[in-house]
């Protein structure tokens, strides 16, 4: 016998929402060098992991 979720059709889930704050991107890298090294042009998202959570 198969499980409830297993029974259940695509059609029968609930589409997800989400909430996604609008991004200010105002500042960029100088030098490219830097930029590629972090991965972003952009320093507002240069968020590295640290094994548990990301920090600066």
């Amino acid at each position: 016998m198969k499980n409830y979720y297993e029974q259940m059709q695509m059609e029968e889930f609930p589409v997800a929402m989400a909430y996604v704050p609008w991004q200010k991107l105002d500042k960029i890298y100088e030098d490219l060098d830097d930029a590629f090294h972090e991965g972003t042009i952009f320093p507002e998202l240069n968020k590295p992991f640290c094994g548990r959570r990301c920090v600066k």
